[in-house]
């Protein structure tokens, strides 16, 4: 199983949306969750309430190319700070 896998496995959506929407734009990102977890999108416009969420929260902010970009309330979700997937 390969890293983005574990993450998206394992994950809470937010998170997964708080650290891949940096690299990734929505189209993309909703093919890569739904590739590994597809449950965790099970209630319609869910990937979309987690955009809102975070974009309300100041956790992400508006980028260029469909990207979002770190917004000032920012901060790396647990899984990163413990190196869980390293």
């Amino acid at each position: 199983m390969n890293t983005v896998e574990q993450i998206v496995k394992n994950e809470s959506l937010d998170d997964i949306v708080a650290v891949f929407a940096l690299i990734k734009a929505n189209p993309h990102l909703d093919r890569m969750i739904r590739l590994y977890n597809r449950d965790i999108l099970k209630e319609y416009g869910a990937l979309e309430n987690a955009y809102s969420r975070l974009f309300d929260a100041g956790v992400l902010a508006l980028g260029e190319h469909g990207l979002a970009i770190k917004g000032p309330n920012w901060s790396p979700p647990k899984f990163m700070i413990e190196n869980r997937y390293t």
